[in-house]
Order: C-alpha cells, then structure tokens, then sequence
C-alpha cells in the first residue's frame, strides 16, 4: 500500500523538493562554459538578432564580467574568445572589445548585488510585443516562473550606450528579474547562468503566447494563490541546472565546438 496518496500537496512538494536535490546532478561547467553554452541555447531558441544583444556573467574578480566580443553573433561563441571586462568596458581578458551597449549591464551588476547573470537580447516576439507598449501578461503554468517578477519599462529611453540608460533601466528593474523594454527587446536576471538562461527562454515562449491569444478573446488571468505556488514550484536553483543541463544537451549535438571538453 502507497504512503503517500493520503498526503497533501505541500508534503508532495516538500518530497519532491527532497528527491530532486539528491537525485539529480548538477552540470560540471565552468561560468565561462556556461556563457559560451547560453549563447548557442539562446541562438537556437530564437534570440538572435544579428549583433544585437548581450549575455554577460559576473567573472571571479570583483567588478569585471565575462561578455561576447563585440561583431560575434550569438552562434559563435565559445569558452576560448570570450572576454573579461571592467566596469568600464575596458577588455582586461580576451581579444577584441564588448558592444558598447554592455553599459547598462553595469549598472544592473553595481545596483543589483544579488545578479550575477545578465542576458538582454531581441528576440521576435518579445520585440514584437514591445513595440506595443503593453506589459507582459503571465496566464499559462509554464511561465509562472515570471508571474510578479517581469517590470516593464513604456517609455523607450534611447539606445543603451549612455549611463542615463543604465540608472533609467537598472531602477525599473527593481527587485524582479526581468524586465520588458518598450521598443526594444527584453532582459532577464539570475543569481546564476542557468536561472537567467531558463528565464530568457520562458520569456520569449510567453510573449509568443500572449500575442498568439490576444486577437482571440481577452487573456484571463491566472489565480493569485496558483500562480505563485507555480512560481515558487518552478523556481528553484536544481530545477534550473536541471532545465539548462537538458538544453545544453540538445545544444552541443550542432554546437559542440562551444565548449572544449564535452565528454
């Protein structure tokens, strides 16, 4: 007889929660391997938008971060050519120089200590919904992940390049981890690679959603209580290593060259 279909929810969460930290493996990469694989992730699902965007990761010394080099898309980067920069987009690591656009990356790290991911790109749908200037609606169980935590920034500030841009979009930010740009794309945060790629990946997969139900009726909403236990059930740091290891996975079978080591 089974002991456990008496149980309530919150026990069945809590066992679930248990089984999944003991049971499942984390990936061995290192933060550069897991740049250089979040770049070839994002390319595949749709983030690439010639040189546009940037995905940076805190590095191990204080106030630098790891970043493309600027004129590489999405598709080409690897552990080896990425950079390390400073917090004045001087390259301390690397050859090459970082879009200048990393500025406002700067200021997210400096007024957000708990972010040590940053991936800003231009993907279709979110772009598209962007140029609405409608907020980010969250009304399907996958993306709940999202459900309070995406700000949403209606005025467009201009191109990204000044510290105006870093203050206006590093204090919409907030406390949330992700933020739609009006008229310009979309940024997520993550204490780690693998929350910021997961969430990049969620975020473009609920604006192709919302566009998708708009011209059909009304988007309903989700009930509160629901959608944070939804949230909370799928956010949690082994759910994102677990979610990225699959998508490195799926990754390194056309792009085993963005990393050396895939054994």
């Amino acid at each position: 007889m089974s002991d456990t279909l008496t149980l309530s929810k919150s026990e069945l969460v809590s066992i679930a929660h248990q089984r999944m930290g003991t049971e499942l493996a984390d990936g061995d990469y290192s933060t550069r391997q897991k740049l250089a694989l979040t770049c070839r992730i994002l390319f595949d699902g749709g983030h690439d938008s010639g040189l546009a965007g940037q995905i940076t990761a805190r590095a191990e010394e204080p106030g630098t971060y790891y970043t493309q080099p600027f004129g590489h898309g999405f598709d080409e980067i690897t552990e080896d050519n990425l950079l390390r920069v400073n917090e004045n987009l001087e390259t301390v690591d690397g050859r090459g120089m970082p879009n200048p656009a990393n500025r406002f990356h700067t200021w997210i790290y400096r007024e957000h200590p708990r972010v040590n991911c940053v991936i800003h790109t231009h993907p279709f749908y979110c772009s598209a919904l962007s140029m609405l200037e409608i907020p980010l609606v969250i009304s399907h169980m996958d993306t709940c992940p999202l459900y309070e935590d995406c700000a949403f920034l209606e005025k467009w500030p201009g191109i990204p390049v000044g510290n105006e841009e870093g203050t206006i979009i590093s204090g919409a930010l907030g406390e949330k981890r992700a933020i739609l740009l009006s008229h310009h794309g979309m940024l997520v945060t993550g204490s780690t690679v693998e929350e910021a790629c997961v969430l990049a990946l969620l975020m473009e997969r609920a604006a192709k959603l919302q566009l998708t139900a708009m011209p059909v009726s009304d988007i309903k909403p989700v009930p509160e209580l629901l959608a944070r236990e939804a949230h909370d059930w799928i956010s949690t740091p082994k759910r994102y290593s677990v979610a990225f290891n699959y998508y490195v996975r799926r990754a390194l079978k056309n792009h085993a060259d963005a990393i050396r080591d895939t054994a």
